[in-house]
């Protein structure tokens, strides 16, 4: 991730973004471009909307793929790779959520670090959170971060064979659905 090296108010970042057509996320006042992806990251996003879409029918949720910011007060606005909000307040803004259940994480090698450390305690935050998921490229390998009271949390590691439970949506699925159609 690259700075933007001086002070942008959450204001100014926002007037910004809306007419930009590349995406950024805010941290505390440095704004950060958004790196590319792969094939593959792009491929086991979509793979885990989808099965997040089937699951939630005509429910009252909602999902949100990378294009949507969540944001804690003018603390951070992040581009999850995915995320779910079942918050009636989160239908008022098209552009920025701040009530999510779950948001999900693909995991790149120049974002890695940042999304298993400092975001991860950015996200922490947002009350309305009771998991995040980050999932690695490299192999069949699925973190489940959950809130277990307050602000303890809990990690489950799944592996190549097991079968993946989000427990904040009450989704289970066999890993090898995640990881379906990817290139070498």
């Amino acid at each position: 991730m690259i700075a933007v090296p001086h002070y942008i108010s959450p204001k100014d970042y926002l007037d910004i973004e809306h007419q930009n057509p590349i995406r950024h996320e805010y941290r505390r006042g440095l704004v950060y471009a958004m790196a590319g992806g792969t094939d593959n990251h792009d491929r086991l996003a979509l793979n885990l909307l989808t099965l997040i879409n089937l699951h939630l029918g005509d429910s009252e949720c909602r999902f949100h793929s990378g294009n949507v910011k969540v944001n804690y007060r003018d603390e951070f606005y992040y581009y999850p790779d995915a995320f779910v909000t079942c918050d009636p307040r989160d239908r008022d803004d098209r552009y920025i959520k701040r009530y999510p259940k779950l948001i999900a994480e693909v995991l790149s090698p120049s974002t890695q670090a940042f999304d298993l450390g400092e975001k991860f305690d950015d996200y922490r935050q947002l009350e309305s959170l009771k998991e995040y998921v980050l999932i690695f490229q490299e192999s069949q390998r699925v973190e489940c971060r959950r809130r277990t009271c307050g602000n303890t949390w809990e990690t489950v590691i799944y592996g190549a064979g097991d079968r993946v439970l989000l427990k904040s949506l009450d989704l289970e699925f066999a890993i090898t659905e995640l990881y379906r159609g990817l290139d070498g």
